[in-house]
Order: C-alpha cells, then structure tokens, then sequence
C-alpha cells in the first residue's frame, strides 16, 4: 500500500486504508480475529511519513487533546472557551483553533471529528461524527500493544493544571435554567454546574437543595438523588419536572414527599426519532428544556410535558395523563413521544410538523392563548426563534437565521423584523402574557432581546455586548454573560435571567428597568444535601488612620429587598492590582448583626475594570427600623513599572430606613472614589 504522501497532512490519505479495514471488521466473527486485522492495518500505515508533532506521552502511553474549531465567533474567545471547559468539566488538554488552520490543514469536514495518531505524529485513524465508541476503543487498545510492543511508549507523567482548581467557590455555577412557581413566588434554578436543582425563596433563601456536588443518575430521598448537568425546569404543585441532560432523563421531584423519579429515558443517549413508548422505556437524547401544556382534551390542564430534544433536532411530548396531541389520536398516560421536526438538523419551517426541522432546539415558551396558541421555540444552532402551533403543529419562523434551511450560519447580532433581525446561539425565551410580548435569551450576543410576534420586530431589550460583569441601574449599561435561561415572575413585572457564565440570577425589573442580582443564601432550615459554597470568611484589616470615611445618604429600604452597591473605584493612572496579594472588600453592620445572617461577608477584587457587586438582602424579620451598614474596601496595587507598590483602604458608611411599606427594585448605591 502506497503512503499518502503527495496529500501531506490530511484525512483523506487515510480514506482508502481504513475504509478497506472497515469492510474487513464487518466480516471478521470474533474479537482476536478483529485486533488482527487492525495489527495489521497499523503495520501498513506505521511507515506513513510524520504529519503533526505531538508532545510526551502520559504513563498509559494515550494522550487526549481537544482541537475546538468554533462556528460561532463568541466560541472563539478564550474567556469563553474555559468557561465551557470549566462547565463541561473537561480535564484534558483544549487547543483554540480560532482561525480554524488545523481544520483546514488536516481537511477536516464536520463536528465532531476524533483522529488517532502515533507516537511520531503520524495519522492512524479518523472516526468522522458521533456513535464510534466500539471502534474508537479497538483502535486506540491495538495501536497503544502495536507500540509498546516496539517499545516506542514512554512512561512519562504530563503535568496538567486544571483551570477549575483556580476559582473561587460560589454559590452558583453555570445555572442554566430558571423558572418561577407562580402560587409561591419560588424559584427553582438548574444548578447546572453544581448538578443540583435549588428551590430558593424570592429573596434568594434557599428552601431545598437536591442533587450535587457531582453528577450522578440515582433516584430515591433528596438526600440520596443526584443529576448529571441538568437544564431545564417546570414547577406545578410542589412537583418539578427536570430535564437532566447528560444523562438524557426526564426526571421528576416531589417536594411534598421529598422524592426524586425518572419519568422518561433510560439513561442512555437515544437515536429513536419517533417515540411513543412508556416514558421510562423510551430511549430520549439531550432533552434541554420542559414546559407544561394541556392536551386537547381540555379536561385538565398541565397534563402534557413539552420536551426541547436538542439531542434529535425535535420537539417531544410526555402524556402526564391520557390524553391528545394536534391531530394524533387518544395517547395513554406516561406516553412519550416526537411532536415536531424530522429529526435533521435543519431551519426548516413546515406546515406539517413531522416535516418541519430543527437545529438543537434549546428553550420553550408557552402561549397558550389566542391568537397565538403555540410553543415559541429557541433554536440555538439556527440562531432563530420559531413557533410550534398547538392546534396542528405547523411550525412558522418568527425571527432571526435566513430562508435556507440548509444555512446554519446566518447569525449576527442585528436588531429588526423577522429574517432581517439576527441572533448568535439564542438558547431561552419566555412569554409574556401581559404584555403579548416574548423575551429571549441571545446568549452568544450577551443581550436580552425583546420580540413582538405581532410584527416580528426583535429590539435589544438589555446587554452591551461585553461579558464583563455589570450590574447598572439602566438595562442597556447592564451587561450578562452567555444567558442560558429566563422567565417572567411579580404578575409580569419582573425578568428573572440565568446569567450562565457569570454564575448569578439577575432580576430585571420591566417596569423601573433596573437590573439586580438575587443573592443566594441558605438558612438553618433549609433542605441542603448537596454542597452550599462559601469562601472561608476572612479577618478584618484594621483601617488605617488615613483611610478616608464617606457617610452617604440615608437608604429607605423594606423587608426582603435587596441592596446592591457597586464598587467604582478608580487607581492613579498606569497603576494595577498587585498580583498574589487579593484586594479585598468587607460588609459590616456593627450594633446591628442581624442584619448580616446568613450573608456573604467579604469577598475579593480581582480585577479592577470589573469590580463586584456586594448584595444585602434585608431580613424578613427586622429588629429596628434603624441600622447602618459599612463597605470597608483595601486594595493593594503597583505602579505601571513595579517600582512602588502600596496599599489603600477606604470606609463607606451608608444609614438606613426600614418601613413596612412595600417597594419596587432600589437603585444600586454606588460607591465612588479616586485614590
């Protein structure tokens, strides 16, 4: 067999070879007769000239390194790119391809696409797409006994440094879904990050914690259960509904019994496209987010689970009691099945729904009400929102990707109606019926977009652009960092967001538009089985004698509000923050304690041009109307050139009024000096 050489370093000089040996696998009968064959396929390629270079090898002698070519620009920024390595807990080595030149070098033709190679760079195998595991495992275990029996494996240790082991601890990470009880006011958060699900009070008070630190797939008592990477929720009547994604489960908890079952899938990603088996035997792939809605029964509502398949490209249904979908005949309870998109990856829109298709639908919204009665739909690789009728399941465009629905590229992030509005990976949208309008999380853009079905015009509602961690009193100065999930709460007057990436829910208020963050906090009665973060607390610098103190104006406040201040402070010119050393800020109420329960007290500032928000949430139960509060802040900086480093403290002061008579949202205090 002639060495690819005239084709250099490419896959489709392994083509002919390797296609040659996998119509040989298939007619080979047992194990030993298919590890010869693959021995000797290695000793045909092993001549091959060197491709790419490749660094020592771990003990085991297999080295795994992730190439990420991104689609999305927003995929191409190395802040992003750790955030998905810190999410999706990856602990190997990820290379950015940002300009995408291994991808074009090697004639890389799709996602994923996995390359073997030996000890000398040189190409082994290719495995092209998903669902390779028994190949990928035969290849690697014949290719690591061809090479250790030419002695050609070392036994050298590679030193990785995870990314995760240098953050800080906190009480949310990477939250990917929220949803409110609308008889409660509760919340309950996908913890996704944690693999936990939170029921929080409106104050942030945590109720129950169930699942976490680490993934699992284990029913049974909260303190028992656990889930693997879960999105999204649904809460009716004490019961939530929870798509646990990576372990591709319908999952459902029981406050009232304080139980956790698996409604639908059978732990095993599935390739089954149309369904209709018993919840608990139907193979399901990467559900991402529930919503309730009724069958056409009408006898009772609720009694459907719409299911965001990303997985299959589709639009699935869980009968939670018998009952009938658009133009399908009488279902039985627990039934669970395909409602819309032909299972392609696709924008294509459709009169008929099984004709329609879907690119990783990700977020659904219900409006059941006419005239719109329908699933809104966030189609994440389309960048597009569409609709789901849910009288006969056409499946319409409302905006965002363009007419061909082969094009999974038309994204930007461009305000406008229908086709000619862009978005970049939006992956939640939620209705609201007040104002007949629908939200969207454009999570790639870092925006919140507003979106009027009536007209199809699509409106930056909050959001700059920039990741940095803002919280401001005015939307458009706001900013969020890849917002997975939200959803509308107060009788319409708030928008609670899952700001992924910056692990907060935020509050935005529609009617004062300003933004908060919801402090998360437990209780000595809360439910807590899996992990609550918290810094070790640290001790109080004392203040120097030159330290400035600035009293500010007196605050009214009210019980269970939140109190934001933001620290704005401004270093000489040239100057940065000494590396090593934290900057730190610290939040006492002296005289008043009982103000600080259950609080963050302290934390650290790590970057200058994006300091922290310090929330307070004021207690339920107030033990005076009177009280003040102090934000004591030491930074340690240097010069530009390192020659001078110092240290600057300050002192805030600020009073407070406490009354019985409920407010809106309060502007952020914020705490201003120039040193």
């Amino acid at each position: 067999m002639a060495a690819p050489g005239s084709r250099g370093r490419s896959l489709s000089g392994l083509l002919p070879a390797q296609t040659s040996l996998e119509y040989a696998l298939l007619d080979a009968v047992t194990q030993q007769e298919k590890d010869s064959l693959v021995y000797q396929y290695l000793q045909k390629v092993d001549g091959w000239e060197q491709d790419l270079s490749v660094p020592e090898f771990p003990e085991d002698g297999l080295l795994i390194i992730g190439v990420h070519s991104a689609k999305f620009p927003n995929e191409k920024v190395l802040d992003n790119i750790k955030s998905a390595v810190l999410r999706y807990n990856i602990t190997h080595p990820v290379v950015n391809d940002a300009d995408a030149s291994l991808w074009q070098e090697l004639e890389v033709s799709c996602w994923p696409t996995l390359v073997i190679l030996g000890p000398r760079g040189n190409m082994l195998f290719s495995l092209i797409g998903e669902g390779h595991k028994d190949k990928l495992f035969l290849y690697t275990s014949i290719a690591l006994k061809y090479y250790k029996d030419r002695g050609q494996i070392r036994d050298d240790k590679v030193g990785i440094k995870l990314y995760k082991d240098s953050l800080p601890p906190s009480p949310l990470l990477f939250p990917g879904k929220v949803t409110v009880d609308q008889v409660t006011n509760r919340l309950v958060i996908a913890d996704t990050g944690h693999h936990r699900i939170l029921v929080v009070w409106k104050n942030g008070q945590i109720q129950y914690s169930i699942g976490g630190p680490n993934p699992g797939r284990k029913d049974g008592i909260f303190s028992e259960s656990t889930f693997n990477s879960p999105q999204g929720v649904a809460i009716m009547n004490n019961i939530i509904y929870v798509a646990d994604t990576e372990n591709h489960l319908i999952r459902k908890i029981d406050l009232e019994a304080e139980r956790v079952s698996t409604v639908a899938g059978i732990g095993i990603q599935g390739t089954d496209k149309e369904g209709g088996a018993k919840g608990e035997q139907q193979p399901i792939s990467s559900p991402w987010d529930v919503v309730f809605g009724t069958s056409g029964s009408e006898v009772q509502r609720g009694d459907i689970l719409w299911i965001a398949m990303a997985g299959t490209h589709q639009i699935w249904a869980l009968l939670l009691d018998s009952g009938k979908l658009p133009k399908k005949n009488e279902l039985t309870k627990g039934t669970c099945l395909r409602f819309a998109g032909s299972g392609n990856e696709e924008n294509r829109n459709n009169a008929y729904p099984h004709k329609a298709g879907f690119a990783q639908p990700s977020g659904l919204s219900l409006a059941s009400e006419d005239p719109w009665s329908c699933l809104f739909v966030a189609d994440s690789e389309s960048s597009t929102v569409r609709s789901v009728s849910l009288k006969d399941g056409a499946v319409k465009h409302l905006v965002g990707g363009e007419r061909d629905p082969m094009n999974l590229f038309a994204f930007g992030d461009v305000d406008g109606v229908g086709i000619n509005a862009k978005l970049q990976h939006p992956l939640g949208v939620t209705w609201d019926k007040k104002r007949n309008l629908l939200y969207v999380a454009d999570s790639y853009n870092h925006k919140i977009k507003v979106v009027d079905p009536k007209t199809k015009n699509c409106t930056t509602l909050a959001g700059t652009g920039d990741t940095n961690n803002v919280t401001s009193s005015s939307f458009t100065e706001s900013t969020f960092n890849e917002p997975g999930g939200l959803c509308i709460g107060e009788n319409g007057q708030l928008l609670y967001v899952a700001d992924t990436n910056n692990h907060q829910i935020k509050i935005m208020d529609l009617e004062t538009k300003m933004v908060s963050v919801l402090p998360i906090f437990r209780s000595e009665n809360a439910v807590v089985d899996g992990p609550f973060l918290v810094e070790k607390q640290k001790t109080l610098p004392k203040l120097p004698k030159s330290a400035p103190s600035i009293r500010l104006s007196p605050v009214t406040v009210c019980a269970g509000q939140t109190l934001q201040f933001q620290l704005r402070l401004d270093l000489p010119s040239g100057s940065k923050l000494t590396e090593g050393v934290p900057s730190c800020w610290f939040l006492r109420a002296e005289g008043s304690e009982w103000l600080l329960q259950g609080q963050m007290p302290s934390g650290d500032i790590e970057n200058i041009s994006s300091q922290p928000t310090i929330s307070l949430q004021i207690p339920d139960d107030c033990l005076s109307l009177e009280a003040i509060v102090s934000v004591s802040v030491f930074l340690y900086y240097c010069s530009a050139d390192s020659s001078a480093c110092m240290m600057k403290a300050i002192l805030f002061s600020q009073p407070l009024q406490i009354t019985d008579t409920q407010q809106g949202c309060i502007a952020p205090v914020e705490l201003r000096y120039v040193f």
